[in-house]
C-alpha cells in the first residue's frame, strides 16, 4: 500500500484550539464532523478509526514550523489546559490534572506539545517529519 503524505501548517497553530482546527483541516476534511479538542480523540483518530488516517495505512506527517508550535503548545498553554480541567471536577480526574500541573510547574512534566508528539510516536504507521522555515530555505 502506498504511503500517504499529510502536512500540518504550523503557521495556523497558535494555541490548543487552533491545533485541533489544523488537525481537522488535514485529517477530517472528508468527514461530516470535526474532532473536538481531546487528546483521546486525537489518539483514536491516529489509530485509524476515522479521517485521513482511516485504515492504518502508512502516513508521513510533515509538520511545518513545528518548533514554533513547540512554544505555542508549551508550558503556558499546558498550564492553562490543566487549570481549565481543574475547574470541572465532575468531568475530569482532578487528582491527575493537579499532579500533572505540579510536575509541569517543577520542570519535570510534559507540555501539551510533548504529549501530542508522544501520541504520534505511539503509532508505528505514522512517520513525523519537522519542516521548519529555516530548514526548508535554500542554503
Amino acid at each position: 500500500m502506498p504511503t500517504k503524505t499529510l502536512t500540518l501548517d504550523g503557521n495556523n497553530i497558535h494555541d490548543i484550539p487552533s491545533f485541533y482546527a489544523e488537525i481537522n483541516r488535514v485529517f477530517m476534511a472528508n468527514e461530516d464532523w470535526q474532532l473536538g479538542p481531546s487528546l483521546d480523540a486525537l489518539d483514536d483518530m491516529l489509530y485509524g478509526a476515522y479521517g485521513a488516517a482511516h485504515g492504518q495505512e502508512s502516513i508521513v506527517l510533515i509538520w511545518r514550523n513545528m518548533e514554533k508550535n513547540r512554544a505555542d503548545l508549551g508550558i503556558a498553554a499546558t498550564r492553562e489546559y490543566y487549570l481549565e480541567k481543574l475547574k470541572h471536577p465532575d468531568q475530569f480526574n482532578v487528582a491527575l490534572f493537579r499532579k500533572n500541573l505540579e510536575s509541569l510547574e517543577n520542570g519535570t512534566g510534559a507540555t501539551y506539545f510533548d504529549t501530542v508528539q508522544q501520541i504520534i510516536a505511539d503509532h508505528p504507521n505514522i512517520t513525523l517529519r519537522s519542516q521548519d522555515d529555516a530548514s526548508s530555505a535554500p542554503r
